[in-house]
């Protein structure tokens, strides 16, 4: 893999034929920073005179320049992230949606995503955005226990999500997915249920858990250092995985990919798109974006690329080209993930001759010519990659 170090050099950008292209948009503005976060967002006192308007008309340009750039290219999915997307209200995450309108056609059948805090959600957001073409939302929950919530640093009451949700569906949203956040330092099997429980009580389609990461230059990073909190133990976070995946899959939610469950024709297709070689487009402060065999990421602080923007420059920080090996590497890395499987034909013949060792270890599963993950094989899925690859 080479990286070019001059973003101005970024080569021509050519949407492969056949594979699915969607949108990401970065918005990178939170009311306030979470403990555990490590995203690039930006509260009120660390954007330097930024502003949503701002950002809203930088975004408009990047994507005048993307459409320039690629030509006309049907869009199958937007998926607007953060940061708290939520904080641009009903009107602002409208505008987003128009901005992309007026410059790619979107698919008859588009999945429209946006993820929101519940705390900044009411029932008029949601009437305003599904108004506006947005056919999914994602719901930061985290998880139903109080204290669970204050050591993740999360503002909203634990029923406040299951409101939200509440408030979507009666708005006209189908798809609806709650995020989890398990293996806190403190949370006990019993609330992890209880979490679980709320949830499904939401009859959402779609739900994604996550363990617990302390990333470093956190602030939950620097309690752990200072021994507040311990870190979470790596075989509690395998006993709660098992759990969550034997409690969602008994209420009719099956795993899709590694994080994420879902009721049938429930799962989320940007993702989808990431996991199986799609292309996109990511528009706003450090967003990352793969057309052809090229990745690019943009400049990360709301002021660094809305000059870049004003400028007439693609705010493209560093771009990488993907040769044949990094396509593979990557192929087998995402592909592993989906309960799909792993296509045996996609792999050399070294490396299905390692594949086969994960068989009788009880990693893999071998369905239809595919590679399937087992609920240990999940639990283990870097290494079965490792393993797989590389002697």
């Amino acid at each position: 893999m080479s990286v070019r170090p001059d973003p101005a050099a970024v080569p021509h950008l050519v949407v492969t034929p056949g594979t699915a292209f969607g949108i990401y948009v970065h918005v990178p503005f939170c009311a306030t920073r979470c403990g555990y976060c490590d995203f690039n967002t930006y509260t009120a006192g660390e954007l330097g005179g930024a502003t949503p308007q701002g950002w809203l008309a930088a975004a408009r340009a990047e994507l005048a320049m993307a459409a320039d750039v690629l030509g006309e290219v049907v869009v199958d999915t937007v998926f607007v992230g953060g940061g708290t997307p939520s904080l641009l209200g009903g009107d602002g995450l409208a505008a987003v949606l128009a901005a992309i309108g007026d410059k790619f056609p979107l698919a008859p059948d588009a999945e429209i995503t946006t993820e929101a805090n519940p705390e900044s959600t009411s029932a008029e957001f949601f009437e305003q955005i599904r108004s506006a073409g947005y056919t999914r939302v994602s719901l930061g929950m985290q998880s139903a226990v109080p204290r669970v919530l204050a050591t993740l640093d999360r503002t909203h009451s634990p029923g406040r999500a299951l409101e939200a949700a509440a408030q979507a569906t009666a708005a006209g949203f189908e798809h609806l997915n709650l995020d989890l956040i398990y293996g806190t330092p403190g949370e006990s099997d019993d609330d992890l249920r209880r979490s679980v429980e709320a949830v499904l009580s939401a009859d959402v389609d779609h739900v994604s858990a996550y363990a617990l990461v302390v990333e470093e230059g956190t602030a939950l990073a620097r309690r752990v250092r200072r021994g507040e909190i311990t870190r979470p133990d790596d075989d509690v976070l395998a006993h709660r995985y098992e759990l969550l995946d034997t409690w969602l899959s008994d209420a009719g939610l099956q795993w899709y990919e590694v994080s994420n469950w879902s009721s049938p024709g429930g799962e989320c297709r940007h993702n989808l798109g990431y996991w199986n070689g799609g292309q996109w487009w990511g528009v706003g402060p450090g967003a990352h974006g793969f057309v052809g065999n090229v990745r690019w990421w943009n400049v990360k602080h709301p002021n660094a690329y809305a000059q870049k923007i004003d400028e007439e420059q693609l705010p493209i920080a560093d771009f990488e080209r993907l040769d044949a090996h990094d396509r593979h590497v990557e192929d087998v890395l995402l592909r592993i993930r989906l309960r799909g499987g792993l296509p045996v034909g996609l792999l050399t013949e070294s490396e299905r001759e390692r594949a086969e060792h994960a068989v009788p270890a009880g990693l893999l599963t071998a369905v239809d010519g595919h590679l399937v993950l087992t609920r240990r094989g999940r639990l283990l899925a870097d290494a079965v990659v490792r393993d797989v690859l590389y002697d």
